[in-house]
């Protein structure tokens, strides 16, 4: 193989070739350093104005796909029929007796009228209206349940439900009254999500702060890489706050942005800060460091940035409003952070000077410290270490194999919120939850009289099905094939009234627990058949599904179809990007590998701890079994993006040795003393930062906070101390290869510093210090 080591010489030329750009661009910083850190200080103020009203206007979301079958089956049930599905309940529970008590009934039917006329209520029913419906009451005959919809958006409605909710919250002489139901549910999530961002902001600060300062042993310099994440944390939630008036933004993306925009901002101070000092201690003129800080920390943080961007980013592919709100933070707080580690930062740095610099004098450019030393130990026995950090990284992956995704419920809450109280004992002492009732929409079959006996054959089939505990239709309610109550018993709620319309009719099928939690998507399926008559394609055309099941099976197949091509677009942009960066073939797809196995460890920690419930007494939360999927695909863009943030500062470093000495062996070592030290302070800040969702009252936000320390940790860790130097040490020059195609796209169109000869320093300055032959290969 001819030799992978190409040092591109400058031509001959009279004058001396113009710096890059980013080297000019140092240089304005440094001259223009009061302009730009007024300019810095102005935009912070604004964003402080936007970031105070951005949790107002950020929103709630359901577990839904836009234009999905279920979606247009709940508008159309909503205008024809003026039905819909319900989304909280009041558990009525009688304090003697049973709710059947003549004075239990008529106080039910006043709560359920009282309930019905409150702004925001758009549909109210009750065990006592829907004549005594077996779903609505409990086994023992105690408890019985009003359920309700709400109109407008799901934030609309979840804000009256917070005014709602504590005034139905009763106790009085005949019964007890709690609040339920999927928004009550939801609504007490957001709030508590919002509770543990100013939680989270509490403790981040002062921790990261003190960190930082252990790392430094300088204020200054503390301080103004704290400063530069604060930057980017109060102009991303500026950003997400002017994103709400072209779309919808979650609530729980103002919690990434809070971890991100700390964690770049500080990974991106590290490393510049680091080089300045670096640039310091060669003896340059702070101008002239802030130049070459810019030219060659600066690029590598370009590159780290738009690596993140690119991960983070492929959520927008998803038509989930959602996930894509984590999308406008995580691309927010990127393009923040990298302003403010190039533009602010050099600026700030021009005018502290060495104050930023080391209390005690070190030569920071010796490659004599521990992380020299030790990637020398793994290259010199890489089977001996390599081997065992493989197996140990398996094996913490190995769980993985038994990823179960399922579906969100109560149980996303801690023990003793009182929805989830209220959900719990629907689940043990009802035999079925009419709240999620599935919805079968018959089109062109019309709801009347003329087509009753068609209606009550489907009914009755459907009532058979294995996992259907009932069925309501036009001619009444129907148990294991048997009518059990006809359509029109005088009830002030007529079943015949939900299901009469001239063109269209539908039935409300309620599944058992058993029947939803076994196999939904079977029992859709089922469902759908029968309701079309068997396998006559052409009445399966006027059959919609919807309702919460058919919603969320929806949800999790519109997941599944889009996977492989968000999986499949980060990992190939993630590759041009690398290759652009280092000209290599095989670096790019080793990286992209052992970010790959990083991420099958923060997999396999999700599974046996959220999944199986291992350390659910020591972290406080109840393991379902199942784990609901966008929060895996959310926290692989985000932890593939950070992990190869790490790689693009690892590679950058040993890139610069390689492209100086060409020594594969030394470049390798000596680029990770010079970044291993900031890549392992910046994953203690970033696992930091994210460790305070660990105590969150919400499992989504554990299994973020709780995952990303795992990936991280062992990312900078046995990846980045063990298995990198030993993968570089067994492909030797041949990491630095390209095929001749790829090698002139490269040097066309490659993103690299401006070229230098072998064994000079940077372009204008003094030699680096070397020994006169190079480090041997071991």
């Amino acid at each position: 193989m001819p030799s992978a080591h190409r040092t591109s010489q400058p031509s001959p030329r009279t004058s001396a070739p113009d710096p890059p750009f980013l080297h000019r661009w140092g240089r304005l910083t440094a001259a223009r350093s009061r302009l730009v850190i007024g300019i810095g200080v102005l935009l912070t103020l604004v964003g402080l104005v936007l970031a105070a009203g951005a949790m107002d206007r950020l929103v709630l979301s359901r577990f839904e796909t836009p234009g999905s079958e279920s979606v247009t089956t709940r508008a159309i049930l909503e205008k024809e029929f003026v039905t819909g599905t319900p989304s909280v309940l009041l558990m009525v529970t009688a304090r003697q007796g049973t709710v059947d008590d003549g004075p239990v009934a008529a106080a039910g039917h006043r709560l359920a009228a009282e309930l019905g006329r409150e702004d925001g209520v758009a549909e109210v029913a009750s065990y006592w209206s829907r004549d005594r419906s077996p779903t609505l009451r409990s086994a023992d005959g105690k408890q019985a349940l009003i359920i309700a919809r709400m109109a407008g958006t799901v934030t609309e409605a979840r804000t009256e439900l917070a005014r709602i909710s504590p005034e139905f919250t009763r106790d009085e002489q005949l019964f007890t009254v709690r609040v339920g139901g999927g928004d009550e549910i939801f609504r007490q999530v957001a709030e508590q999500s919002r509770q543990d961002f100013l939680r989270a902001e509490l403790i981040v600060f002062p921790l990261v702060l003190l960190l930082l300062f252990v790392i430094y042993r300088r204020f200054s310099a503390a301080a103004l890489t704290l400063g530069m994440g604060l930057f980017s944390v109060i102009t991303t939630l500026a950003l997400m706050h002017l994103t709400t008036y072209v779309t919808e933004v979650s609530t729980f993306a103002a919690n990434l942005a809070l971890v991100m925009g700390i964690g770049l901002g500080v990974d991106y101070s590290l490393f510049v800060i680091n080089r300045f000092r670096e640039e310091l201690s060669r003896g340059r003129p702070v101008p002239d460091a802030v130049a070459f800080t810019v030219e060659s920390a600066g690029r590598t943080v370009a590159f780290s940035g738009l690596t993140v961007l690119v991960s983070l980013s492929c959520l927008l592919l998803f038509p989930f409003p959602f996930l894509r709100s984590f999308a406008y933070a995580g691309i927010g707080t990127v393009l923040t952070a990298v302003f403010a580690a190039l533009v602010i930062l050099p600026a700030a740095l021009a005018t502290l000077g060495a104050r930023v610099a080391p209390k005690r004098a070190a030569n920071s450019l010796t490659a004599n410290g521990w992380w020299h030393t030790t990637a020398l130990r793994m290259m010199r026995h890489p089977l001996r270490y390599g081997i065992p950090a493989l197996v140990v990284l398996l094996a913490l992956a190995a769980p993985a194999l038994g990823l179960t995704f399922g579906t969100p419920d109560e149980r996303v809450l801690p023990e003793g919120v009182s929805s989830r109280v209220v959900q719990q004992e629907i689940r043990d002492n009802f035999a079925a939850e009419e709240m999620d009732a599935i919805q079968v929409l018959h089109r062109g079959r019309a709801g009347t009289a003329a087509n009753s006996t068609e209606i009550e054959a489907t009914a009755t089939a459907l009532s058979r099905l294995p996992g259907v505990y009932q069925v309501e239709a036009l001619t009444g309610r129907y148990a294991q094939g048997e009518r059990t109550t006809p359509a029109d018993t005088g009830s002030t709620d007529q079943l015949a009234d939900r299901f009469a319309h001239e063109k269209d009719t539908w039935y409300s099928v309620v599944a058992t627990h058993e029947g939803l939690a076994d196999d939904v998507e079977g029992l859709l399926s089922a469902v759908r058949t029968t309701a079309a008559g068997g396998s006559d394609a052409g009445a399966a055309d006027h059959i919609r599904i919807g309702g919460y099941p058919a919603e969320l099976a929806d949800f999790r197949a519109t997941l599944v179809d889009r996977l492989p091509l968000v999986l499949g677009l980060v990992l190939l942009v993630t590759l041009v990007v690398l290759f652009l960066m280092t000209g290599s073939v095989l670096l790019p797809v080793k990286a992209t590998l052992l970010n790959v196995l990083s991420l099958g460890v923060m997999f396999g920690a999700l599974v046996w701890v959220f999944q199986d419930g291992n350390l659910s007494g020591a972290l406080g939360f109840t393991a379902t079994g199942t784990i609901e999927p966008s929060i895996p695909i959310l926290m692989f863009c985000v932890a593939f993006g950070l992990s190869m943030d790490y790689e693009v500062l690892m590679l950058s470093r040993i890139k610069e040795e390689y492209d100086r000495t060409g020594d594969p062996t030394a470049s390798v070592a000596t680029g990770l003393e010079r970044s291993g030290p900031l890549i392992t302070s910046a994953a203690v800040i970033m696992a930091a930062s994210f460790a305070t969702y660990a105590s969150s009252g919400v499992v989504f936000l554990k299994m973020l906070g709780l995952g990303m320390v795992a990936v991280i940790l062992i990312d900078a860790t046995l990846i980045r101390a063990v298995l990198v130097p030993v993968l570089m040490r067994l492909t030797g020059r041949a990491n630095w290869w390209a095929p001749r195609p790829l090698a002139a796209l490269h040097d066309r169109w490659g993103l690299r510093e401006s070229p230098q000869p072998t064994g000079s320093s940077l372009p204008g300055s003094s030699p680096l210090p070397t020994s006169k032959s190079p480090t041997p290969t071991p």
